[in-house]
């Protein structure tokens, strides 16, 4: 089969693609026919070694952590799937989705949404679980509160969006101004411009900030956080010592694999609560343009590589 791998850290000139031998599930894994692959920043990190879970010791290394596809084979223990069934997954980092064929315990798979095609559920996996476990897991969010979400108009922001809004949160986000009515379309009740307002200035206090930015955007976050709320980033550990200061709760977190999440996502994309962006699709062999793509500026949505057209 063919796999797009690296076998050495740098830029997009190290990935190559290759013909490897098609793995054997396990017990409790499927082997899963790839249909398409999303492209997250995380796999430009681990192209470069910036990402301490995959190290030279792992090298060679096959890129990408979500495919949708269907079911080729599957472990002695697993009984919640059968060949030929469509699905999803976000996979554990020693699994790359830039193949044809891939690896995946059970219980980080779902069936993929009925309303989505290939190229849709690939590019759930990774954003959607890496915004639901930090809005409800990390964050604590509930019905009738108030989430202030930086960067609303990429691959994570615009489900932590969506998902918010499912639950029945009240949301603002900042976003560049070409992107307002993008993310007013997702449901967002107060839209930002971060260029030309500060957004300490034009919000009330909120019971979550959901940080996808870092740095100095991060650091502004604790002046809008009520005490007993929270500041969650997916990028950076946000100061502890202020605030304990300000009572509040902060953390980084770095998502999991979770099959029972992604039905529930599923769910509600299914339900219409939820749609999925794309915002360009590649081929496999165009591994590299894909992630340069991810570079560019307001991108709205996620890229995906299509495996098999």
């Amino acid at each position: 089969m063919q796999a797009v791998r690296i076998h050495r850290f740098g830029g997009p000139e190290v990935m190559a693609i290759e013909e490897i031998d098609r793995p054997t599930p396990s017990a409790n894994e499927v082997l899963i026919k790839v249909f398409a692959a999303s492209v997250n920043p995380v796999d430009a990190k681990m192209r470069e070694g910036k990402y301490p879970v995959v190290t030279e010791k792992d090298l060679p290394y096959v890129l990408g952590r979500d495919v949708s596809g269907q079911i080729a084979a599957a472990g002695d223990d697993v009984s919640s799937f059968l060949i030929g069934d469509e699905v999803f997954a976000f996979l554990s980092p020693e699994h790359g989705g830039y193949e044809e064929f891939v690896l995946a315990r059970a219980d980080e798979v779902a069936a993929k949404p009925k309303s989505l095609d290939q190229v849709g559920a690939a590019a759930v996996p990774l954003a959607g679980i890496t915004a639901w476990q930090g809005l409800f897991d990390h964050g604590g969010l509930r019905q009738g509160q108030h989430v202030l979400i930086h960067g609303g108009a990429g691959g994570v922001g615009h489900f932590a969006i969506q998902f918010a809004k499912a639950k029945g949160a009240w949301v603002a986000t900042t976003v560049s101004a070409s992107e307002k009515e993008f993310v007013s379309d997702l449901g967002a009740d107060q839209v930002i411009d971060y260029k030309s307002e500060k957004f300490e200035d034009v919000i009330e206090p909120v019971d979550l900030v959901f940080d996808l930015i870092a740095g100095e955007t991060q650091e502004r976050g604790f002046n809008v956080v009520k005490p007993g709320g929270a500041l969650i980033s997916t990028l950076q550990e946000p100061d502890k010592a202020r605030a304990a200061e300000l009572s509040i709760r902060v953390g980084r977190y770095t998502a999991q694999p979770n099959g029972a999440q992604l039905r529930e996502i599923a769910e509600l994309i299914d339900q219409g609560k939820v749609k999925v962006v794309i915002a360009s699709t590649f081929e496999l062999n165009e591994a590299a343009e894909a992630q340069a793509a991810l570079n560019e500026r307001h991108i709205r949505g996620k890229v995906v590589l299509k495996v098999v057209n």
